[in-house]
């Protein structure tokens, strides 16, 4: 009985520790790295653009469509510049999604009385084989990564996102430069312009619920293990 209460408490010893869901290391944090998300509220967070609902289930933000509203961002309190970002996502049911990088807020009709219309780089965030990585300009003018707008459509559209299961983000934006990779597979590398560059060169981080029209079946996305990670050029 000894011997096996010992060599259970060897296995124990051995065995490695898992990371808890939106809990930083040591060594993260000794790196930097923030959590915008504590897997238990929305602290730090409003919600922007529409009304799509969020909440906390499971250590998880989930963001749920309502019937007629415009597109919702649950957006940073906090406005970021230059930065990496990881965050895991996952559909509950297929549709389009993004977060948001550097945005602002600007007045419309339709979203004025949500708190205005959310608008910068948005990362692609849908279901695969897709565009999920790549860059969209969100009210501000569509793709900005050159990749979507081919006709190739091995240029245009991967397989990298796995479709009813987490994927893990990875967001770098430096100056001019936005960087993304989706479950380690490098996606984007997007250089702007300094005109385009200096119309965000700083904001918000937004979680996005897509509107969906008229369809009355909620639809829902989640995110966990938002970790961000300041950078000084």
């Amino acid at each position: 009985m000894i011997l096996r209460l010992t060599f259970s408490i060897l296995l124990l010893a051995a065995a490695p520790l898992v990371a808890q869901d939106n809990t930083l290391s040591d060594d993260q944090k000794a790196a930097g790295w923030q959590a915008l998300f504590d897997g238990k509220t929305l602290a730090g967070w409003s919600i922007k653009s529409g009304f799509g609902t969020y909440k906390v289930d499971a250590g998880c933000v989930v963001g749920t469509t309502i019937a007629k509203s415009p597109n919702t961002f649950l957006c940073s309190n906090e406005t970021f510049a230059n930065f990496e970002l990881t965050f895991e996502v996952k559909f509950d049911q297929f549709f389009n999604s993004g977060c948001q990088i550097r945005s602002k807020l600007k007045a419309d009709k339709k979203s004025d009385k949500y708190g205005g219309r959310v608008y910068g780089p948005q990362v692609e965030i849908e279901k695969g084989p897709g565009q999920s990585g790549y860059i969209y300009g969100e009210s501000a003018g569509g793709w900005q990564s050159p990749e979507p707008k081919s006709k190739d459509k091995a240029v245009n559209s991967h397989d990298y996102f796995k479709n009813d299961d987490w994927n893990v983000y990875r967001i770098r934006a430096v100056g001019r430069k936005i960087e993304t990779w989706i479950n380690g597979n490098k996606i984007a590398d997007l250089a702007y312009d300094e005109g385009r560059y200096k119309k965000n060169t700083e904001g918000f981080i937004g979680l996005q619920v897509h509107g969906v029209g008229n369809n009355q079946t909620p639809m829902s996305v989640r995110w966990k293990n938002i970790y961000l990670k300041p950078i000084t050029e």
